[in-house]
């Protein structure tokens, strides 16, 4: 089949780079427009951009999909198929009902359950034990579409953002190129989603990364790791900006907010009290600094008992 590819961000370029392993025909990529990037503020292409590139498949940026431009591609490649990976950009009708095949989207949570814009993100924060992918066939609605086949794997206690990106990416480009060859051979089924037991998962916010020291520490420690590494979880600390991650969940008491210990030692710690319990911080990254070790900040005197995380 002749496959248009529509994605932008890393996950997308992993899939992409699947695709093209297993032998798919894509003809062109689609994705979003370079941005500038780094101090220096350099124009850089998306990571899809820059696998479709490296293989020598002719990439596109449109600015929208609603013109006549866009219809010209479309003519131009003759997609019997057109695949999906976090795009970043709603099809119209046209578009999606173009290709001889459809077009299918690979979508990182275990639908109907978190639909939109943070699947991983927002599962991890909501202490899910339990994750997945879903390719589906698109319509007009927000990832509503009939699915074609869904893989689990598990969350660990100690996962964060980057460790269940990592994952879905793996298993969910492997379940990509799966479903695609069974669409030539005419072997997938649909099922239609049990609206009823949809959930949505909107995009992450700055008070989304806020660490509120009141609510328990086993509620706060799912959602800085759904944060980490980026955005980042944080709190201030003598008015300075503090990302926290790579916390455990301790027995510890004190007034919400406040440093009740401090472990100077090797990797070291330090411990915040929350509404309920306590977290045992390992990582930080303080305003203007790169990441370090809690012991790094207790031993440079820069936190210490009686300190309050606001």
């Amino acid at each position: 089949m002749r496959i248009m590819f529509m994605g932008t961000p890393e996950i997308s370029a992993l899939c992409l780079k699947k695709l093209i392993d297993d032998g798919h025909n894509v003809v062109a990529v689609i994705t979003r427009e370079d941005k500038p990037r780094g101090r220096k503020m350099i124009m850089t292409p998306t990571e899809t951009r820059a696998c479709a590139t490296e293989h020598g498949i002719p990439t596109h940026t449109p600015k929208t999909l609603r013109d006549g431009e866009f219809s010209a591609l479309l003519e131009r490649y003759c997609p019997e198929l057109i695949c999906v990976v976090a795009y970043g950009k709603i099809l119209p009708p046209e578009v999606i009902n173009y290709p001889k095949y459809g077009c299918i989207n690979l979508h990182v949570s275990l639908l109907p359950k978190y639909r939109g814009a943070a699947p991983m993100q927002r599962a991890i924060m909501a202490g899910e034990r339990e994750t997945g992918v879903t390719v589906m066939y698109m319509d007009e609605g927000l990832d509503t579409g009939d699915i074609i086949t869904a893989r689990s794997f598990p969350i660990g206690p100690d996962d964060d953002f980057e460790a269940v990106h990592d994952t879905s990416a793996e298993i969910g480009s492997a379940l990509l190129s799966e479903t695609i060859y069974k669409i030539e051979q005419g072997e997938v089924n649909r099922t239609p989603q049990d609206d009823s037991l949809a959930s949505y998962a909107p995009k992450i916010e700055r008070e989304d990364c806020k660490i509120d020291f009141s609510l328990p520490a086993a509620v706060l420690q799912p959602i800085i790791r759904g944060v980490t590494p980026i955005p980042g979880a944080f709190a201030y600390l003598d008015g300075k900006m503090l990302k926290i991650s790579h916390t455990s969940v301790i027995d510890a008491k004190g007034e919400i907010g406040e440093v009740v210990a401090t472990d100077g030692s090797g990797e070291g710690s330090f411990t915040v009290a929350c509404g309920e319990g306590a977290l045992l911080v390992r990582r930080v990254i303080p305003e203007g600094k790169g990441k370090m070790t809690a012991g790094d900040l207790v031993r440079g005197r820069k936190i210490k008992p009686g300190d309050k995380l606001q």
